[in-house]
């Protein structure tokens, strides 16, 4: 045929040799008319008309077949079976089928989207579940999480206009995007990422693309694109500086779609007009990439309620223990946009100190002070530029006491310090590296302030916990690493830092906690550049113990946590999952679906297991 030979004189030309192709030997007949071609992941392929859904073999031989009438198709592999994912015609409804031995059977049905969907594209995310990207023209979309017990909606998207296919790379978590009159677009996958796009391959004079983009197919780790004209097919390669193109392909006029094989050993191209499929041989060179160890995911076992207030707005945690019942304990959690939160154990709010714009809190508990055993937290106020004392009564009741005034023009973290001796301190810091430290006071009823100290890191910090046990602060420089320093003031130590920004700690460094287990002590810092949590030894040598990321718990509903600004962790015994004490820690992007930010609560046993800590 005219296309086979053209593509073949053509190619020995046009491609390097990482991609060749070569005089066609399909096995399957050609031409095959079909207005969509999905290739399945074990072999063969999906065939879509208007009427019709049918497999076939790597042969053609047909091995199941339905009547409906449908457009859009993906398919991924879920366990032994594929699950082909689209939209019903007369409903515009998304469907899901799973196609197993030789029969389709029905998987779910979305409810309606409120728009028309113009392209759909499947993604198999690290922790192995299956999402649906649904995207329609006017730059509407949405991601759906597909695994668990039900289908659920977990997060709205804003992309480009006109945008007539996609396609996720898995192994990078990709969304690719065919802008019709422009090009191609990356974006994140993953739902705790932030919705960045990044430029693939674009029309003149900004790239190579004649029209913009017609349709996508994916290669293993490479992409064909379909340039706009549909004359032209361009062959991407991933390269450890991004997308790179390695050759080009000159087509028939009129070519409207691309597919590829599970092998990719074959490139098939429809042509618009009689929306017949043809096929040429494709050998493809897979590129080398190092691969990044992927660290462990962690699910978390439960969550609280948004806070009231939408964008950033969340901030830190703090954990009080009920010592007359450890399972009415309470997480208080700072909205840096209202005040005060208090949660039970459930997620749920019990109290909202509506103080103003509060950044980290942190608390000690039986501190001995004038005369008095009290619990007591302590916040930074934005606003106020002080620090807020609040009392917790044995119920969990949470009341201010006192502001303590303290001069700095942008007061930000705070953390505590109990010493051996009673009483209780605190370790204020600014964003331009100032730290202040404070013995709180009681006497007559009154709380004041009296500092001891002042010292200052190079840049900005915010998160701090000090170490009751050997008397050491542990502090946070965002863009830097962690710092140590003694917590004594008459000791009057310089800072020393103790793990610089690098490998396994990427800025901004944020939340610091510390658990204190019966067999060891470790700090867990939030590496919120590379939204991972790391745990250390909390004695010198400070060994790295690994780092963790926390994941998405389907069947509870629950999503993942990113952007993580103060966490606390706790080793008492709270009873059920919590038994060897949870982590509680800020998400910055609340999804499952989209919401205000709030707090997630993870188990330590299930981080123990994960990182084989003793």
């Amino acid at each position: 045929m005219h296309f086979t030979k053209t593509c073949a004189l053509l190619l020995g030309t046009l491609l390097g040799p990482g991609a060749m192709l070569s005089p066609a030997q399909a096995a399957l007949p050609q031409p095959l008319k079909a207005d969509k071609l999905v290739a399945l992941p074990e072999g063969g392929w999906l065939l879509q008309s208007k009427t019709m859904l049918r497999s076939i073999d790597a042969q053609g031989r047909p091995s199941a077949e339905l009547a409906l009438a449908s457009e859009k198709l993906d398919v991924r592999r879920d366990g032994a079976r594929t699950l082909a994912v689209l939209v019903e015609r007369s409903q515009q409804r998304v469907q899901g089928l799973y196609l197993q031995a030789g029969q389709f059977r029905p998987a779910f049905t979305l409810p309606a989207l409120g728009f028309p969907i113009e392209s759909l594209c499947l993604y198999r995310d690290p922790q192995q579940l299956l999402h649906g990207f649904f995207i329609g023209e006017e730059g509407r979309g949405q991601q759906w999480l597909l695994s668990g017990p039900a289908p659920r909606l977990l997060r709205e998207l804003a992309l480009p206009t006109g945008v007539v296919d996609c396609q996720v790379d898995d192994a990078r978590g990709e969304l690719l995007l065919a802008e019709a009159d422009f090009g191609v677009w990356s974006y994140p996958a993953d739902a705790e990422r932030k919705l960045r796009r990044t430029p693939v391959l674009l029309k003149q004079p900004y790239g190579p693309l004649q029209q913009g983009a017609l349709s996508l197919a994916r290669l293993p780790g490479g992409l064909a694109v379909l340039d706009g004209k549909g004359e032209r097919a361009h062959l991407l390669a991933q390269t450890s500086a991004g997308w790179q193109a390695r050759s080009s392909l000159r087509l028939p006029a009129g070519s409207a779609q691309l597919a590829i094989d599970a092998r990719a050993s074959q490139l098939w191209r429809q042509d618009e007009d009689s929306e017949q499929w043809q096929a040429q041989a494709l050998r493809w060179s897979v590129p080398k990439l190092p691969v990044a160890a992927a660290l462990p995911i962690v699910l978390p076992s439960g969550q609280t309620e948004p806070v009231a207030r939408l964008g950033d707005a969340a901030d830190d945690p703090a954990i009080w223990i009920n010592p007359r019942d450890a399972a009415q304990s309470r997480v208080l959690g700072t909205n840096k946009k209202q005040g005060l939160l208090v949660y039970d154990l459930a997620g749920k709010e019990t109290q909202l100190l509506a103080v103003g714009r509060l950044n980290n809190v942190d608390l000690r508990q039986q501190v001995r002070l004038g005369g008095q055993t009290l619990d007591l937290a302590v916040a930074t106020h934005r606003d106020a530029l002080a620090l807020v004392l609040f009392g917790i009564d044995a119920d969990g009741q949470v009341s201010e006491r006192a502001r303590i005034p303290t001069g700095l023009p942008d007061i930000y973290g705070v953390c505590l310090y109990q010493p051996p001796a009673g009483g209780l301190e605190a370790f204020v810091n600014d964003k331009d590296g100032r730290f202040q430290h404070y013995r709180i006071e009681y006497q007559d009823g009154q709380f004041s302030g009296r500092k001891l100290r002042e010292f200052r890191l190079p840049s900005q910090p915010e998160g701090c916990v000090a170490n009751d046990q050997d008397g050491v602060l542990f502090m946070g420089e965002e863009d830097r690493g962690i710092w140590t320093i003694s917590a004594r003031a008459e000791l009057g130590a310089k800072p020393r830092l103790l793990m610089p920004v690098g490998a396994q700690l990427h800025a901004d460094v944020e939340g610091m906690a510390l658990y204190h287990g019966s067999a060891a002590s470790y700090l867990v810092v939030s590496s919120q550049g590379n939204d991972s949590y790391l745990v250390l030894d909390a004695k010198p040598p400070f060994a790295v113990r690994g780092a963790f990321r926390v994941g998405i718990q389907a069947e509870l509903g629950i999503d993942g946590a990113s952007e993580t600004d103060g966490l606390e962790v706790t080793s008492a015994n709270l009873g059920g999952v919590y038994g060897q004490g949870m982590l509680v820690v800020q998400d910055g992007h609340k999804r499952l679906p989209d919401g205000a930010q709030n707090f997630k609560y993870i188990a330590w046993q299930d981080i123990a297991r994960a990182l084989a800590l003793p």
